[in-house]
């Protein structure tokens, strides 16, 4: 069927679907740089100071976020001169900007920083509505349309965002461009696979994943070049307008598969062959969709899991600060969580195809939870290190090998559950039929964005109720490995069409040699 297209012809149309990933990140990822709230204090009155001698005059709290009230200065200044009457700052803030931008959005600090995780909330809304949205009408109105309309409406909000003149604005222009790049992403990501034969399907979903990377890396590279968020964002929106060609005739057609659906319709149903030729669009059956039990069982093990991987996610990248009770360098999560993304694809890259999709899926969620277990025992042990640091004054070796520690099963654990996330959404690619493929994936990426959420959400309360978070989904890591046991294996198998393909992906046997009919683990034969 996709070799019907030449092999030529096969490769360039996998590379047209890889290359918007480079700009995507730009507007997916560029959330952290945007929303980077840099050291301030109160502006002093008066000519204003060299950055040199502010630096020496002025204690710079780098450990403190935004809202603490560990340092005056930092929220607060004495009226008059009088130090019996505190108010709030009144003529704006002076930043001492190390890290990111170097301009701040609107000065979203102290009393209006609660603004700053209402946007991150909705951004990642934005992403949850483009993907169950865009992943249906991809299914009902076909991958290319899907496409072009998603590229236009990230074109079309990627330039309201930057000429945004009111935070209110900028929020409700970023929830858009976050549903519309989340389309483009998805529609993309389907496309791709069902132009790829079994043998290509991995390689190209790792070359589009290792081409996000490069991406992120690039944005960093333009952030610190351009030192504008309109710019930043500008850099990400322009590019995506030369994609538009892809709505010429013959650039970037129709996926065949999908194009396939309606003839396998109709030839599963000869009684409706005096009828008229059925339209282009699929033809979905709901209640045969709604019985089928194998194929939401894919589904929701799957969404659990993804949601799992990617709330977890922020416990990694966050724990060691959480610990000291100190931020981190914003570079070294930054390039640390990057890093971590791109050695996951080469993870899948050279273990997948050969130890299977569920197998490698079993091990990095195994992974993720011990890494979240050691960690939480790490912490225990760091909090009676300074105890004994403090009451007994020990030396301090031992807390320093704590802290080391906590460094290695952290990058440990981001990196396991970046290679969990990414391998879900393969994983539900492979195995829900053409038919409702988007509408699946959408699923899952949806879910991973409501674990996403667990990121704003705990800084908007600073931090506090980190350790019960950690704990909850480190007990959720472990339901997800047993659960995993529930999917089947889609190693160098075809891409299903139908619902009922979609119910024949089966589980394994646990044993080599027998079928075991445990009554939780068993899958009914799809009806014929």
């Amino acid at each position: 069927m996709v070799l019907a297209l030449g092999r030529k012809k096969q490769r360039v149309l996998i590379v047209l679907s890889i290359l918007p990933n480079l700009f995507l990140a730009f507007l997916l990822s560029s959330d952290p740089l945007i929303t980077l709230s840099s050291p301030h204090h109160c502006h002093l009155p008066g000519p204003a100071p060299s950055p040199e001698v502010l630096n020496v005059s002025l204690p710079w709290e780098k450990g403190l976020r935004p809202g603490d009230s560990g340092d005056l200065s930092q929220c607060k200044q004495y009226a008059n001169g009088s130090q019996s009457e505190v108010v709030d700052c009144q003529a704006g803030w002076d930043y001492n900007i190390t890290e990111g931008l170097r301009n701040n959005i609107w000065d979203l600090v102290c009393d209006r920083y609660w603004l700053v995780p209402v946007e991150e909330v909705c951004f990642i809304l934005g992403a949850l509505t483009g993907c169950l949205g865009l992943g249906f009408a991809a299914d009902r109105i076909g991958r290319s349309k899907a496409l072009l309309t998603s590229l236009t409406l990230s074109v079309v909000f990627g330039v309201l965002v930057c000429v945004s003149p009111y935070p209110s604005i900028f929020i409700v222009m970023r929830f858009c461009l976050a549903a519309a790049s989340a389309g483009v992403y998805l529609t993309l990501y389907i496309s791709r696979l069902e132009l790829c034969e079994p043998s290509l399907r991995l390689i190209a979903t790792v070359l589009a994943g290792l081409m996000t990377v490069s991406g992120e890396l690039l944005l960093l590279a333009v952030a610190l070049g351009c030192q504008s968020w309109r710019g930043l964002l500008g850099a990400g929106a322009a590019p995506l307008t030369l994609f538009l060609s892809y709505g010429i005739p013959g650039v970037f057609p129709e996926s065949p598969r999908w194009l396939l659906i309606p003839a396998l319709f109709c030839s599963s149903a000869p009684e409706l062959d005096s009828e008229p030729a059925p339209s282009s669009r699929p033809r979905l059956s709901f209640p045969e969709l709604f019985h089928s039990r194998n194929i939401w069982k894919n589904i929701c093990v799957l969404g659990f899991t993804s949601f799992i991987s990617h709330g977890i996610s922020h416990c990694y990248s966050s724990f060691r600060g959480d610990v000291r009770g100190t931020a981190p360098s914003f570079y070294w999560t930054y390039l640390l969580s990057v890093c971590a993304g791109g050695g996951a694809w080469v993870l899948l890259w050279a273990t997948v195809d050969r130890c299977g999709r569920r197998g490698i899926l079993l091990l990095s969620m195994t992974m993720t939870g011990l890494a979240s277990l050691i960690l939480l025992g790490l912490m225990k042990c760091n909090f009676l290190l300074v105890f004994r640091q403090c009451y007994y004054h020990a030396g301090s070796p031992s807390r320093d090998l704590s802290e080391n520690a906590i460094t290695v099963f952290s990058v440990m654990g981001l990196f396991s559950s970046q290679a969990t996330a990414s391998l879900c959404v393969l994983f539900t690619a492979e195995i829900m039929p053409t038919v409702i493929r988007g509408t699946g994936v959408g699923a899952v990426l949806a879910l991973g964005c409501v674990g996403r959420l667990s990121s704003p959400l705990m800084d908007l309360r600073n931090h506090y109720g980190y350790f019960l978070h950690h704990v909850v989904y480190s007990s959720l890591a472990l339901l997800a490995v047993l659960s995993i046991l529930l999917l089947p294996e889609s190693k160098r198998k075809p891409l299903p069409q139908t619902l009922a393909d979609g119910e024949q992906y089966r589980r394994p046997p646990l044993g080599r040699r027998r079928r075991d009919n445990v009554p939780l683990l068993a899958t009914p034969n799809p009806e014929t």
